[in-house]
């Protein structure tokens, strides 16, 4: 009797990067959807040499975990993640999220073994956000958590690698490699799927996410996500279409205006930076910081 092989054919690694966070919730959840489907997969957590001790064995079958040696940072341990899996269809997932629906790995199964980049979006929880993390909890409603037809309007420029589903080969591919001394990747990620005309689906499918810094972390993040995109991507053909701070400081580039903004920041920075890290935080105020700091630096 002939037995059909095409359920074997649906494999999924889903793998998930994390640094002194607990993701026993959101193994669970993953596994327990997993296990809902037809879908061969397998769960790995790479803990990127923690300082707190949140990595436990784990006896559940295709749930593996793994630390690194020493701090690899994000993308380095993104791609070691990507090596390590067995399938060549990829769900990453941040530590600090969980799925909004139930079905949420059943959604990703019509794109199992293709060559699209999908994207399901993130999405926070309608709450008062807890003392000293106002700005990160609003700059995630405003900017990040965005319907799919929202992110169709510009598509790379709407890439956030904490859900992403796609090939191995993609991601390896595009994903940064040179080192991981850099903070906020995720634009040079989109920017390489932009200049190889990546096929790009957004859906709404979306994660909550629930790790927030506070705000001077996210601040020191946000600044440092600037300086990289400064030194990686500044003269690169076409990305204006996917970044807007880059877009605005080629433009005063061109326009050499840059040392008038680089002069207004230095004079106008502590009450910018006092708007920004107040308790009702104005992002407003944090685009102005962003575009002087760009300008300001060498």
């Amino acid at each position: 009797m002939y037995i059909s092989t095409k359920i074997f054919l649906k494999m999924l690694s889903i793998l998930i990067p994390t640094y002194n966070y607990n993701v026993t919730p959101l193994v669970q959840e993953l596994y327990r959807q997993a296990m809902q489907t037809a879908i061969v997969f397998e769960i790995i957590v790479l803990d990127d040499c923690s300082t707190e001790a949140y990595i436990t064995n784990s006896r559940v079958e295709n749930v593996l975990y793994l630390q690194n040696d020493i701090n690899l940072g994000r993308t380095l341990t993104r791609k070691k993640l990507a090596e390590t899996s067995k399938y060549n269809t990829l769900l990453f997932l941040d530590a600090d999220v969980i799925p909004v629906s139930d079905s949420f790995i059943s959604n990703y199964i019509p794109y199992l073994n293709t060559e699209t980049v999908v994207l399901g979006g993130i999405a926070y929880v309608d709450q008062i956000p807890e003392n000293n993390k106002e700005l990160r909890y609003k700059y995630g409603r405003l900017r990040e958590e965005k319907t799919a037809e929202e992110r169709r309007k510009n598509p790379y420029g709407s890439v956030l690698s904490g859900n992403l589903f796609l090939s191995k080969s993609i991601f390896l591919e595009n994903n940064y490699s040179e080192s991981d001394n850099l903070y906020g990747l995720d634009i040079y990620f989109s920017y390489r799927l932009y200049q190889n005309n990546a096929n790009i689906v957004h859906l709404d499918n979306a994660v909550y996410h629930i790790g927030l810094e506070n705000n001077d972390v996210f601040f020191r993040k946000t600044l440092s996500a600037v300086a990289s995109r400064k030194q990686l991507l500044t003269d690169a053909k076409g990305i204006e279409n996917i970044n807007g701070l880059l877009k605005h400081y080629n433009r005063l580039k061109k326009l050499r205006l840059t040392g008038i903004v680089r002069f207004f920041f230095t004079v106008t920075e502590p009450l910018l930076k006092k708007m920004i890290l107040k308790k009702d935080p104005n992002l407003f105020y944090l685009d102005i910081y962003r575009l002087g700091y760009i300008c300001n630096l060498k």
